[in-house]
């Protein structure tokens, strides 16, 4: 049954991504760009300019029924993508008003969604989302910070919040600052005002990179806030409203890193086709093309196609899909991380240096696999639900997913959908050997196998993007950087490497696992033969791959 996507219409998403490219070439050159991230100086105007009448990128976010575009989660990645291939830093700026506002948007009351969204779409604001504490980092359930109530005549009035917040995007310019807290019945969110007497903030952090964003610890000390900015009204929803969201706000993480490591990789594809070693350009060297660019390539489309599909999912009413958003954010943030630092090795000693894109761009992805929840986070969430999968469906779980692949290649044979059955076929192996051997009471085991399921659910997904586009069923609204006959050779190469990656990894760590040497019959249950043999043909794919990429001009920035 075809999917439904929900949000704007292609015209609206066309022309929001137009203007977006329009306004970084006046107000963003590279120059600027590199100008602010050398002086660590966050553009308040120019955000504040980004979300007011001149651009109005905040619209996107905001449901129609409170004055904005109403875009859905395949709107929101491209809006992110390409905010990511301007400026990584910018685009953390701006798009934190919207994870900020999203415990309003999932678990507020009608009068706090009209009112704060409202002045989301109308007025610009930027919002913060506090949720992370210096001691706690990432889990949500060791927070410190309290909400204390103010209780008149029987009745709470307000709370007192004290504590502080630490990594907070926005967190010294917001206007609105959504805090989680913990009340007498549980964690808690609430909405309090950029100045609210007892709210503090410290320096800007100095950083890495997204230098060019805002982030500050806050402090509260006795901040009163009226019982109505309890979001939703009721206390203890705190940690459902949050975890309500990951899916789809793991999915702007993951734009960013696609948006992020395509700027890197195109950036080397244009230095390539100028600089010339010994009696031609690079862009015809397999040494530089084969190691520096398509296996870049192929992982950041393997990481698109997991996103695409899963904003369709979203935005067709199947949840929130957390498991799936980790797997896109998982792929595209690592993807996006290595295509910056082959970029950095493609322009040799310039990409080396502060004066070139592509070192910026390496410094700026690197938070792609730490917020938003780290890459070690994400191989635990896909880990533990996936073998809850295995152990549900009685180890049927990706051998089930594989031979729907194989009904995939008999309809579309060239698009690796048989090689990534393979895939799936031993993975399938390597949780059951696991099952067996009780190995995911190791974590490093229960780690690597959300690593390898992340890497098989990312080549089926591009496997199945690959024969919708060669079928001409692609949506509308998805990216279009690569026809179909390109993502079918990206997917082909993709298939491969996931299929001995698996097979081999899930082999290591099994008998790495053990006391004694072994393995004679889970090799076989790998089918190691079989996908050794499936390597046939790799070294062909990967020159049509180049040829493809070389092809497509680079998308408007």
């Amino acid at each position: 049954m075809p999917l439904v996507a929900q949000g704007m219409d292609v015209e609206s998403l066309e022309f929001t991504l137009e203007s977006i490219s329009e306004f970084a070439a006046r107000a963003l050159p590279e120059r600027v760009l590199l100008e602010l991230d050398a002086r660590d100086q966050f553009p308040e105007e120019l955000a504040r300019r980004m979300c007011g009448d001149e651009l109005g990128v905040q619209l996107v976010f905001v449901a129609e029924e409170y004055g904005g575009m109403g875009g859905g989660a395949l709107d929101v990645y491209r809006v992110c993508e390409r905010m990511a291939g301007i400026d990584l830093g910018i685009a953390t700026s701006v798009l934190a008003t919207s994870l900020g506002s999203d415990p309003i948007r999932i678990g507020g009351t009608g009068e706090q969604q009209s009112l704060w969204l409202g002045r989301i779409a109308s007025d610009g604001i930027l919002m913060a989302y506090a949720a992370t504490e210096p001691e706690a980092g990432s889990d949500l359930g060791a927070l410190k910070t309290q909400a204390t109530p103010v209780v008149e005549d029987g009745t709470v009035v307000a709370y007192r919040l004290t504590g502080a917040k630490q990594w907070i995007s926005n967190g010294g310019v917001a206007d609105a600052v959504c805090v989680l807290a913990l009340a007498p019945d549980g964690p808690t969110w609430f909405v309090i005002d950029g100045d609210a007497s007892g709210l503090a903030h410290g320096e800007p952090e100095h950083k890495h990179g997204i230098r060019l964003s805002n982030t500050a610890a806050l402090f509260l000390e006795d901040v009163r806030v009226d019982a109505d900015r309890v979001i939703g009204g009721i206390e203890g929803q705190g940690l459902r409203q949050a975890q309500e969201v990951f899916g789809y706000t793991r999915l702007m993480v993951a734009a960013f890193g696609l948006g992020a490591g395509w700027a890197a990789i195109d950036r080397a594809i244009a230095y390539s086709r100028d600089r010339r070693q010994a009696g031609g350009p690079l862009a015809d060297k397999q040494g530089y093309t084969h190691k520096l660019i398509v296996p870049h390539a192929v992982r950041l489309e393997a990481a698109r196609a997991a996103i695409e599909e899963t904003a369709t999912r979203i935005d067709a009413g199947e949840g929130s899909l957390n498991t799936e958003g980790a797997v896109a954010k998982y792929l595209a943030s690592e993807a996006g991380v290595a295509a910056a630092d082959a970029a950095i090795q493609a322009l040799g000693g310039y990409g080396y240096t502060h004066e070139y894109m592509v070192e910026k761009i390496r410094r700026d992805v690197r938070i792609t696999t730490i917020y938003e929840g780290t890459s070690e986070i994400m191989e635990m969430t896909v880990a533990r639900d996936r073998w809850q999968q295995h152990l549900k469906t009685r180890g049927e779980y990706y051998d089930a997913a594989a031979t729907a692949l194989q009904e995939l290649a008999a309809g579309h044979p060239g698009v690796g959908a048989d090689v990534c059955a393979l895939a799936h076929h031993a993975l399938a192996a390597v949780f059951e050997a696991c099952r067996r051997g009780r190995l995911t009471r190791h974590q490093h085991v229960l780690l690597r196998l959300g690593q390898m399921s992340a890497q098989v659910e990312g080549a089926a997904a591009l496997a199945r993007r690959a024969a919708e586009a060669t079928a001409g069923r692609l949506s509308p609204k998805s990216s279009h950087r690569f026809d179909g006959d390109a993502l079918a050779a990206i997917s082909r190469v993709n298939a491969r490497d996931v299929a001995l990656s698996v097979a081999s990894e899930g082999l290591r760590w099994v008998l790495g696992s053990q006391a004694e040497a072994g393995g004679g019959g889970f090799a076989a249950a790998l089918r190691l033969e079989s996908i050794h043999a499936a390597q046939a043909g790799l070294l062909a794919d990967m020159d049509a791959v180049a040829a493809h990429v070389y092809r497509t001009p680079r998308p408007t920035q």
